[in-house]
């Protein structure tokens, strides 16, 4: 099987994306989501990233926090609405770190969970993965893991092994919109 490293955003996100490849790929998660606001939160969805994996028996490896890095490259978009210019600079850098890491320890390619909320642009995503992959030499599996239900699995599997589920991507701009909508 091929060596595969999956960045995960969260433990939520990859139940159902390390059902659908765990028998194709020998998969090793890759956690680097210096993205998410506040630190605790970071940690909180780490341990759930954590206690997933070794349910499933996956190896996971933590890739460095440092928000202020992913502010100093979205800075001029702290207004930007979800789903925009932001968010492509976002994936951008949990992939680009995702391919150099896998390229650094011999994998054979990287994916991400991030397809599999109806919150992501699957096209964007796919497209950064490819440039990067491209650009580093390395294979990206390009997926769209919110077919077939797969969002819906990844809810279900989350209350089956009582995993905590965000209301919010991570960062500090998604909590904020968040919160706004909450406060309505």
């Amino acid at each position: 099987m091929k060596k595969l490293l999956l960045h995960s955003c969260c433990g939520p996100c990859s139940t159902h994306v390390i059902k659908v490849l765990s028998d194709s790929y020998d998969l090793t998660i890759f956690y680097f989501n210096p993205n998410i606001y506040p630190a605790a939160e970071y940690q909180k969805r780490l341990g759930e990233q954590l206690k997933y994996a070794k349910l499933k028996g996956i190896e996971v490896l933590e890739g460095k926090y440092d928000e202020e890095a992913f502010l100093k490259l979205v800075k001029g978009l702290e207004d930007v609405p979800e789903g925009g210019a932001r968010c492509r600079k976002c994936f951008e850098m949990r992939l680009a770190e995702t391919a150099k890491v896998a390229k650094q320890k011999g994998f054979d390619l990287f994916a991400t969970t991030l397809s599999v909320s109806p919150h992501k642009n699957t096209v964007v995503i796919n497209s950064v993965g490819e440039e990067i992959a491209a650009r580093e030499n390395i294979e990206f599996l390009p997926e769209n893991f919110k077919k077939k239900d797969g969002y819906l699995d990844s809810i279900r599997l989350s209350k089956e092994y009582g995993l905590y589920r965000q209301d919010y991507c991570g960062c500090r701009f998604s909590k904020k919109e968040r919160d706004a909508r909450v406060s309505k």
